[in-house]
């Protein structure tokens, strides 16, 4: 490690505790998607004692914000969310399944450590530049909403982004890895539908019932599956019923849709089909129909020059370490799960000779925490899920690593990653990614050829122009 990236990682671990309580009072507020006023408060107050600008409620989002260090170019963004998820209220470091609050929110995606690990990178090159005197600013963005919201998509439409050089952030995953390759893009819509009223035995003549146009425009696209792309992806939930009473024609039915495909353009015009069946619909029952854009996110664009800087820095640094105690743990929580034998990482699930490089690795780690960096792999790759940092790359060069927080093969959204990133295990995780997005923003300050590499490769990559999903009139909302 270089004498500057050394400054900025005796920082983080300096701050160590400090970056530790972040996680732990976001993962005790567990706030919903937008709804995170508790935990902006928290970041904006911690950022302001620590020397940074801050700018409360950015793009019109009242949980977004931003904070600034340093003067001049290149700008460096670090994204953090802090978002949790419903029904997932859980004890931490409990090896059952133990709700705090019946019904209660929890963070099953780890976004408590994504936050703060954030946080902990922006500390470290605060360090780097004002020990240094180093011309460049560092910007830690809070994004709300990404689980329902998808605040980062409404920053690009607005154009954040494109003032950035570069952008970095992390994930809590159960692996240690550089992410590279594309995700799906998504766009969600609430349909709701008005009908008439009536007794449904002495006067069904006289209503037209909601209900029967949500099952229609359901129906209408499970036909349309057939005839879309193999990529894409359309998921539904029937959000209002109209009530529980059959001798009634529903007057009222609301359903959710999420349109997935590969290429942002591809899922607007899928949208548009799915709504000519939700009028269709209307139309078969004499109904109405209202809908109501919730949020839409674009597909992810790689930028393998940041990728290798990520991962000759994760590579200096290593990975976390793990006690006995820790070890335990994990192994006991991977026994509550099916899938705790499966290979992880992008290049596991896209090369057989990575797989089986990275399945000699688990096999001599002899614990279900893996503590070994994956090897490196840049090929095609694609994840059927969707992020809004898909459309932060868009607009500025972007790449992302994971850090293992939780035992192999972890389900996603689980009471089980709840109960991880409470522990000692999520604590080092948010540390470590902060070291290692701090050492790259540092390598990417010091060496200006870095970036205009991959800037050559982002312009070639978006050659085909931004599809923002989102309206002009839209604002950040979340379904009824």
């Amino acid at each position: 490690m270089t004498q500057e990236k050394e400054l900025a990682v005796a920082a983080i671990d300096k701050k160590a505790d400090l970056i530790c309580d972040a996680a732990d009072h976001i993962w005790e507020y567990a706030e919903l998607s937008l709804m995170e006023d508790r935990s902006a408060e928290y970041y904006c107050g911690v950022l302001e004692k620590e020397g940074f600008q801050v700018e409360k409620g950015i793009c019109g989002i009242r949980t977004a914000f931003s904070a600034s260090f340093g003067s001049g170019r290149p700008v460096i963004g670090i994204l953090a969310e802090y978002d949790a998820l419903s029904g997932l209220s859980q004890e931490g470091g409990s090896l059952e399944q133990k709700e705090i609050t019946p019904g209660g929110c929890g963070h099953g995606c780890g976004h408590n450590l994504l936050g703060a690990g954030a946080f902990g990178a922006a500390l470290g090159v605060k360090e780097y530049l004002e020990k240094t005197g180093k011309e460049g600013t560092v910007i830690l963005y809070g994004c709300p909403g990404e689980e329902g919201g998808a605040a980062k998509a409404f920053m690009a439409r607005d154009g954040l982004w494109k003032s950035l050089d570069a952008a970095l952030t992390w994930h809590p995953e159960d692996v240690n890895e550089v992410r590279t390759g594309s995700s799906n893009s998504c766009i969600q819509t609430q349909y709701k539908f008005t009908g008439i009223p009536s007794h449904a035995a002495g006067a069904p003549e006289l209503g037209r019932s909601a209900l029967d146009a949500v099952e229609l425009m359901n129906i209408g696209v499970q036909f349309l599956r057939e005839h879309m792309s193999s990529r894409a992806r359309i998921h539904y939930a029937i959000t209002d019923a109209g009530g529980c009473s059959p001798n009634v024609v529903q007057p009222r039915a609301s359903v959710l849709y999420m349109v997935r495909s590969n290429h942002v353009a591809e899922a607007v015009e899928l949208q548009k089909r799915v709504d000519k069946i939700a009028d269709g619909a209307a139309l078969m029952t004499e109904t109405t129909v209202e809908r109501k854009f919730i949020d839409g996110l674009a597909d992810t664009i790689c930028n393998h020059v940041l990728e290798k800087v990520l991962y000759d820095n994760f590579k200096q640094l290593g990975v976390p370490s793990y006690t006995k105690e820790e070890l335990e743990f994990a192994d006991r929580l991977a026994a509550t799960y099916q899938g705790n034998d499966a290979v992880p990482g992008v290049g596991a699930e896209n090369d057989m000779e990575l797989k089986d490089q990275v399945a000699q690795m688990q096999k001599e780690s002899g614990h279900k925490m893996n503590d070994f960096l994956a090897p490196f792999y840049q090929g095609d790759a694609f994840t059927a899920g969707s992020t809004d940092v898909g459309d932060v790359s868009w607009l500025t060069p972007t790449a992302q690593i994971r850090v293992a927080a939780w035992p192999n093969g972890c389900p996603g959204h689980s009471w089980q990653n709840v109960s991880c990133v409470r522990t000692s295990i999520g604590h080092k995780a948010a540390v470590h990614a902060g070291k290692v997005l701090a050492a790259a923003a540092i390598d990417l300050i010091e060496d200006p050829e870095i970036l205009k590499k991959a800037r050559a490769e982002f312009e070639k990559r978006t050659a085909s122009g931004f599809v923002c999903p989102i309206p002009a009139e839209a604002v950040p909302t979340v379904p009824d």
